[in-house]
């Protein structure tokens, strides 16, 4: 007996000036393995989920798991979706995806955020475990440096102020670097300090962090208000609050 195949879930819509081939070099190789057809809508909503991630995340969703139902052995689709689910919080749901991609591709590119995953998941000797697998020598620099920042975050959650300081100077720590990690990089070693008791080296270093951080991807500025003493702390109570919760944490990653 022949079984009815399953109703086609609608898809969400592409915006008219959406083509796919916004896409890296490397993720349109990814996708030469599908038709031309599959290959293009599979790009449209892989740039969606792109283009949503930090605003409409469930949108983020809708894209991306339309892109793993049309193209569930392409490792890009299954990393963005690890992504939405990394950004949700869902760290088991997240760190599927991209043991999944991982396994496709066989690169480790998204090992930082695998290791955070786990720290999600309250294993921080899993995550350590992992961060010191012989992947991590593979890690281009700036992966290393993010999996640096999350390792940091772990041993402060640990307890372990001393080692979050130490593991975080290497050589890329260096005042007026102007590379797209610097700002996280200072961020978290002034994070790393004012947590083992250092509050002078702190507010060094979150000042050497909003100096570099054109685009305002991190707090530094407001942290170095509020070690100052220049801005009331009742003002900023609520937002503090917020931060802590956010921190508490995976604060050190933002992909």
């Amino acid at each position: 007996m022949l079984t009815p195949n399953k109703p086609r879930l609608p898809e969400p819509s592409i915006p008219d000036d959406v083509t796919g081939f916004e896409l890296d070099r490397s993720v349109k190789n990814q996708l030469r393995t599908l038709s031309k057809e599959n290959a293009v809508g599979v790009g449209q909503h892989l740039v969606m989920v792109a283009t949503y991630l930090d605003t409409d995340i469930e949108a983020a969703q809708a894209h991306a798991e339309t892109a793993v139902r049309r193209a569930g052995r392409v490792p890009a689709a299954r990393e963005a979706l690890g992504l939405v689910h990394y950004r949700k919080g869902e760290w088991a749901k997240a760190l599927s995806e991209f043991r999944t991609a991982r396994r496709l591709s066989g690169s480790s590119h998204m090992l930082p955020f695998m290791v955070d995953a786990e720290r999600g998941l309250g294993r921080p000797e899993r995550a350590l475990d992992l961060a010191a697998s012989p992947e991590a020598a593979t890690l281009a620099q700036n992966e290393r440096i993010e999996l640096a920042i999350v390792v940091s975050g772990i041993r402060r959650d640990l307890g372990q102020y001393e080692a979050a300081a130490v593991g975080l100077q290497v050589p890329q720590l260096k005042v007026g670097s102007r590379e797209p990690w610097a700002p996280r990089l200072f961020y978290a070693y002034a994070e790393a300090l004012l947590a083992k008791g250092d509050e002078e080296g702190a507010l060094t270093w979150f000042g050497h962090a909003a100096s570099a951080d054109l685009d305002g991807d991190t707090d530094a500025a407001e942290r170095l208000s509020e070690l100052d003493g220049t801005v009331l702390v009742d003002l900023l109570e609520g937002e503090v609050q917020d931060r802590d919760e956010a921190a508490g944490g995976r604060g050190e990653r933002t992909p």
